[in-house]
């Protein structure tokens, strides 16, 4: 579980953060939506720790991650796998060694465990032919499955993913939001996902927050948007829609 209670989070003077509490579940895939500019990121990087929060406290289950010193944070950080909008992986190195990299920065294991770990993230991933490619060689659905097994080549209890879905065509973004699901599942992780893909949010929105002007505005399940009377939350799926649709229209 991570819960933030009453977050604030200011940028030169701006309040991009107003008051925001919120609880993320664990063994579940819990959804940021909102629209560009909204807050959906900086909330995101503030529950990741990468930024500090101006008032209020984050919790990992029950511990308050705001009050720690920087010892204590490197030690929870080990729990937390991250995956970035464009991938993030390191053009001079190959998949497996951007897949070992945890482990050599967090692990004191001997080369041969540490290659055990790397061929079954990769394997988890479908990406058992890749070890040797280098990320300029790897597919747009690819650098996002293997930047998947580096996030949880550390065994996390915390998975972050900052629109993993972008720049992917829709059978890939489905692919990756199956993967996404199936390993939070499996491996009963908290993961937080911070997305503007409709379909990722019907498919596999257990929970989902939607911030608008920099408060939480409307909270519930995929379901449960279905039959929401929140002018702003319709708006914005009404909006996402007519922009997918129209990207489609242009492709064809």
């Amino acid at each position: 579980m991570i819960k933030a209670v009453n977050i604030i989070k200011s940028f030169d003077g701006r309040t991009v953060l107003n008051d925001v509490s919120v609880e993320f579940g664990t063994g579940q895939c819990n959804l940021i939506i909102g629209r560009s500019g909204s807050g959906k990121t900086v909330l995101l990087k503030s529950l990741v720790g990468l930024h500090d929060v101006d008032e209020g406290a984050i919790y990992y289950d029950d511990i308050c991650y705001s009050t720690l010193d920087f010892r204590a944070r490197k030690a929870i950080r080990k729990d937390v796998g991250m995956i970035f909008q464009g991938g993030a992986l390191l053009d001079a190195s190959t998949v497996a060694e951007n897949v070992k990299l945890p482990l050599d920065l967090f692990t004191d294991q001997s080369e041969e465990e540490k290659m055990e770990r790397v061929n079954y993230c990769l394997h988890r991933v479908n990406l058992d032919h890749a070890h040797n490619l280098y990320p300029s060689e790897l597919s747009g659905g690819m650098v996002k499955r293997a930047a998947i097994a580096r996030a949880i080549v550390m065994n996390p209890r915390y998975l972050f993913c900052d629109e993993p879905n972008s720049g992917l065509d829709p059978q890939t973004s489905i692919v990756i939001d199956n993967l996404i699901h199936d390993i939070t599942k499996e491996y009963n992780i908290t993961t937080i996902i911070n997305t503007h893909d409709m379909n990722s949010v019907m498919e596999i929105g257990e929970k989902i927050v939607f911030i608008y002007e920099g408060n939480k505005w409307w909270e519930g399940s995929n379901q449960d948007i279905l039959h929401s009377d929140n002018q702003e939350l319709n708006d914005f799926v009404f909006a996402s829609a007519m922009a997918k649709r129209a990207k489609g229209n242009i492709v064809k």
